[in-house]
């Protein structure tokens, strides 16, 4: 034995008041219990990491020949987990410097500066500067014993606490010891013991926070059993893709997105630059059943060096919330929340060049797939389209690749830029109606002029079309014009359908008109001709400025509405109805009834109901009974 293993046991204190620590940790740091088995096992594998790349310039190392792995064993009967690995191990005065200095700032300014940033949006910049993973372990257990002998050395050690102010580092026989790397025995506290010493439980919490670090890991369920293995030291996305099956792709994306389709679209990247990361991203060939959950939540996992920092990381804009992904950063922090990562400078840019790079793919989908494109358009579309009204920096991109249902194209998939193609001459503007369901607006009247002229016009029929149609400023500088809104400005667009054209009276139609009015004055802002009308006798539209009628509709019925405007009713004067009243303005209580009937008409064709319902029963009554009277 040599003078260093026959040395008595030595005693030291940490260098920093653990107790404040671990309630920092329990209520600043980490977001639950479990996460101590990850932070174990990502130490492990930085171990094993540290070893290979000693013996690239030392190959006497590893001269052993074994293969590097992590075990974790569990004593149900003793109330211990281990995990052990044989990686480089440390020596007395690494033990000292690696646990013994909590977070290696050796003084108590370590613990101010914690204080500080409990309640500071920069507390992840200052945690990450600090290696603390280890210490979780304490949140499970009573007394933490690490085992240890560094590679290619000929003494072990032994480093034992309760995590309660002190610790103690004595030698350990080398029969005790392995042969190289660390044991970390964990004596759970009782209300640990049974949790985690479960199989299934540490299985599954391997599974779901490890499961993609490079080494290898084993399960031990009971002392004397062989050992089972649960992580096979490869993450996916850590590969080249030429390395990757199709299979291979879709078994992942199975298993990440917990659906059992093919999936439409994989992307996979590594980023390099300011931040390096890698990518693997899928979009579902169905719709996830939560699409369009109050929480507009994404599925994205986030990792670093292969360890899961966040199973659901906010890192996708709500729109994109469709897509499964994983992201994989060297350059985020593994020792802190997923709250503080969120903070991180270094996370912000890898969530701006991640939902750029899937706006990408997704046009070059639309322009080289456009077939493939049309199903993911299909399921997703109604969700990508809140992305036009949410984000305007990005709106050209999904403009670009939207798909819509038109008068030309009821089935849908029609793009803008197909739309522009196909301009009438004198056309100005793009332009659409939004609505209850693409075939019931397909029938609004205000349409009727539109198709005379052979004008195109979009079928917007989601809730959020209302939105962004009206904040968008326009598409390859074309602006986007309701036709439910203001003048139609379509005089200057030949009528294609000779069948159309208005057989007018301008004078008669000047006078009905004005007397129109006169009696619908409290209830609509103005009563003009139309140019967009050619079959119905009228139809209401929304005054020039202010809000679209289907945008008040949504509001409305999110008791959201602001004052609502009085809208303008605009009649067909070649209509043989409108024609028979221009007749009939002497006989004023007839008169008056049609004019209200033509207004509560036009209400209903807008999905709204009669201004006043007794009323229009009562109007409706009186004329029939004099069309009646007037028959007999």
């Amino acid at each position: 034995m040599t003078d260093e293993t026959a040395a008595p046991a030595e005693k030291h204190v940490f260098q920093a008041d653990v107790a404040r620590l671990l309630h920092l940790m329990v209520h600043s740091i980490y977001s639950e219990r479990d996460i101590f088995l990850r932070e174990l096992i990502s130490n492990a594998a930085d171990a094993c990491e540290k070893l290979r790349y000693e013996a690239n310039s030392d190959s006497a190392l590893t001269q052993d020949g074994e293969a590097f792995s992590i075990k974790v064993a569990l004593d149900p009967e003793a109330g211990t987990l281990s995990v052990i690995d044989n990686g480089v191990g440390m020596n007395r005065d690494e033990l000292n410097s690696a646990l013994g200095t909590i977070a290696n700032s050796g003084t108590r300014a370590f613990l101010e500066k914690m204080k500080v940033a409990e309640n500071s949006p920069n507390a992840a910049e200052l945690i990450g500067q600090f290696g603390i993973g280890f210490y979780s372990a304490f949140m499970v257990a009573d007394r933490v014993v690490v085992e240890t002998r560094r590679a290619g050395e000929e003494t072990a050690w032994r480093w034992t606490s309760d995590g309660k102010g002190d610790y103690e580092v004595s030698p350990l026989p080398l029969g005790e010891a392995p042969a190289r790397g660390s044991r970390v025995i964990l004596h759970l506290n009782e209300e640990s013991k049974e949790a985690y010493t479960k199989p299934y439980t540490i299985e599954r919490l391997i599974s779901e926070h490890s499961s993609a670090v490079a080494t290898p890991i084993d399960l031990v369920e009971k002392p004397g059993e062989e050992p089972r293995r649960i992580g096979e030291g490869a993450a996916l996305w850590a590969k080249n893709k030429s390395e990757i099956t199709p299979e291979q792709y879709k078994d992942f994306y199975q298993n990440l997105s917990g659906q059992f389709d093919e999936p439409a679209l994989t992307i996979h990247w590594k980023a390099e630059g300011r931040a390096e990361y890698t990518v693997l991203a899928f979009v579902p060939g169905s719709r996830p059943f939560d699409l369009f959950d109050p929480s507009r939540k994404g599925k994205a996992k986030l990792y670093s060096r292969r360890v899961l920092i966040s199973k659901d990381a906010d890192l996708l804009p709500g729109y994109l919330r469709f897509m499964r992904l994983v992201v994989d950063s060297p350059d985020l922090p593994l020792n802190v929340s997923r709250e503080l990562v969120q903070q991180n400078a270094v996370y912000a840019a890898i969530k701006k060049g991640v939902a750029n790079r899937l706006l990408q793919e997704l046009t070059k989908l639309a322009e080289n797939e456009p077939d493939k494109f049309d199903e993911v358009w299909k399921h997703f579309g109604a969700v990508l389209k809140e992305g036009l009204y949410e984000d305007p920096e990005r709106r050209d991109a999904l403009l670009k690749m939207a798909r819509f249902a038109t008068t030309e194209k009821p089935e849908g998939g029609r793009s803008l830029t197909d739309y522009v193609a196909n301009l009438r001459p004198n056309q100005t503007a793009i332009y659409y109606i939004a609505g209850d369901g693409a075939e019931r607006i397909a029938a609004s009247p205000q349409l009727e002029g539109f198709r005379a002229r052979g004008v195109e016009v979009l079928l917007l029929s989601d809730p959020v079309d209302a939105f962004w149609a009206s904040s968008a400023t326009g598409f390859d500088g074309k602006p986007f014009k309701s036709i439910t809104q203001g003048s139609a400005d379509i005089k200057d667009i030949e009528v294609t359908d000779e069948s159309q054209k208005k057989d007018e009276n301008p004078e008669a139609s000047a006078k009905f008109v004005a007397a129109a009015k006169g009696v619908l004055e409290s209830v609509v802002e103005d009563v003009r001709v139309s140019d967009r009308l050619s079959t119905s006798p009228a139809c209401l539209i929304a005054p020039e400025f202010g809000l679209d009628l289907r945008l008040q509709q949504i509001l409305a019925s999110h008791g959201q509405a602001p004052d609502k405007a009085k809208p303008v009713l605009e009649i067909n004067p070649a209509h043989p109805l409108v024609k028979a009243l221009e007749a009939r303005t002497g006989d004023q209580a007839l008169f008056e009834d049609a004019v209200w009937l033509l207004f509560d008409e036009a209400r209903l064709m807008d999905g709204e109901q009669p201004h006043d319902s007794s009323a229009f029963a009562a109007r409706l009554i009186r004329v029939l009974g004099k069309a009646a009277g007037a028959q007999s």
